[in-house]
């Protein structure tokens, strides 16, 4: 088996450096855009090269397909947008995902381009991992100090994106390990991670990397009964994490004290628990009620919100985005679909599921199995049962345009020993 060193050198010195750059760099910000723009060239340049390339390449015409339910429910929005420029402006910016999704279809077509891609995602977050376990034991981090409720590990304690971000991408690090040293390794790996993930005081993450421990354990299983152990396991190894982190950590404590809440089945108790976002999904209701069939346009939900939410809203008054302005997004894919495309937005999502689940059952279980991670981390990002970040953001939207590329390029690679189409 090739050594983690030689995939990682292969992934810095090929074609993948661009694509891997927009991971690797997301904790600081805009900078990620750097590979965003790296791979807009490389797609100027192999077009310019070869003027058919799409047409050779199934993966690249599925990402079009996809990005362009993404796009269009966006673009059908701003034409009634209560905030015509911001969302035009998000309908020119969701664009960039084209070219970026294609230079991965390009970039990527043989699976050994795909295993280091893997193992150089793997590698940083092992990096933020690290980092997020030494700020939680002595407080300070490449980010900086911590913040006062959650470790914020490399992002810092202004941008509380470390547990969101290590959940969704997990499956990639697990994978590795998984890969190299079997069992022991993924359970180890699983673990390493699930303290940053738990301390970093996100419960959406939570869900997620319970969601991709179920991923995990069903593909170890292979079968229902050893399934059922495999959840047994990792419920034990969650329980006890969690108790350790109750117990040691002021931090998950405070977390997990506000979670406990909704037990009460008030919903003053329910709203708090949820960080008062049963507020923000009644104004979202009375929002798709005004506007359903094109939606108050897309990332115009800030603008709308003080015209439908109640007068003594406390996301007008004290929190959000500001003073006056209410909630920055509906914190639910769904609700955001509806609230700001309306229901042609999400026709067009819907459409791009049913296509996906097609071709995903349609390329055959090799090329499932090659994908597993990227499937899996797409899978447990749009999962509709949790609270989410906005997929039109130009941060979290980025990764989703990213995992998107990374799909379809994963399902479409070949062996090393095969040849290209």
């Amino acid at each position: 088996m090739t050594s983690l060193g030689t995939l990682f050198k292969t992934a810095l010195r090929s074609p993948l450096l661009p694509y891997w750059l927009v991971v690797a760099l997301l904790p600081l910000g805009r900078s990620s855009e750097l590979g965003t723009f790296l791979c807009l060239l490389g797609v100027i340049l192999l077009f310019a090269r070869e003027p058919r390339a799409l047409q050779e390449h199934a993966g690249a015409r599925l990402l079009l397909w996809l990005l362009g339910a993404y796009v269009g429910a966006a673009l059908l929005s701003a034409f009634d947008s209560v905030a015509p420029g911001k969302s035009w402006g998000t309908v020119a910016a969701v664009l960039r995902y084209a070219p970026l999704g294609l230079y991965a279809c390009f970039a990527i077509r043989r699976d050994s381009k795909l295993q280091a891609l893997y193992v150089a995602v793997a590698l940083a977050l092992a990096l933020w991992t690290i980092d997020a376990w030494v700020q939680a034991l002595t407080g300070w981090s490449l980010g900086g100090h911590a913040e006062a409720e959650r470790v914020s590990g490399i992002f810092g304690a202004t941008d509380l994106k470390l547990g969101p971000t290590l959940a969704v991408l997990s499956p990639f690090a697990l994978w590795v390990a998984r890969r190299r040293w079997g069992l022991p390794g993924l359970l180890l790996a699983f673990v390493l991670i699930l303290g940053p993930v738990l301390l970093a005081g996100s419960r959406a993450a939570w869900l997620c990397y319970a969601l991709v421990a179920l991923g995990f354990a069903w593909r170890e299983a292979r079968s229902p009964v050893r399934f059922v152990g495999f959840c047994v396991i990792a419920a034990l190894l969650l329980a006890l994490a969690g108790g350790i982190a109750w117990k040691t950590s002021a931090r998950f404590q405070l977390r997990m004290d506000r979670t406990l809440l909704a037990l009460q089945g008030t919903d003053q108790s329910m709203d708090a628990a949820l960080s008062g976002r049963l507020d923000i999904w009644h104004t979202s209701a009375e929002m798709i009620a005004a506007h359903p069939i094109s939606g108050v346009g897309v990332r115009a939900f800030r603008y709308a919100y003080p015209h439908y939410a109640p007068a003594n809203d406390h996301f007008l008054t004290a929190e959000s985005c500001g003073v006056g302005e209410g909630a920055c997004h509906p914190h639910q894919l769904v609700l955001e679909i509806l609230t700001e495309t309306g229901a042609l937005g999400l026709s067009l999502w819907l459409a791009a599921v049913v296509l996906a689940w097609r071709t995903w059952r349609r390329v055959g279980s090799a090329a499932r199995s090659r994908a597993f991670p990227v499937s899996l981390a797409l899978g447990v990002m749009l999962f509709p049962l949790n609270t989410h970040m906005a997929f039109y953001s130009a941060w979290w939207g980025l990764l989703f345009g990213w995992l998107l590329g990374l799909w379809c390029a994963a399902l479409y690679v070949v062996g090393d020993d095969d040849e290209l189409a």
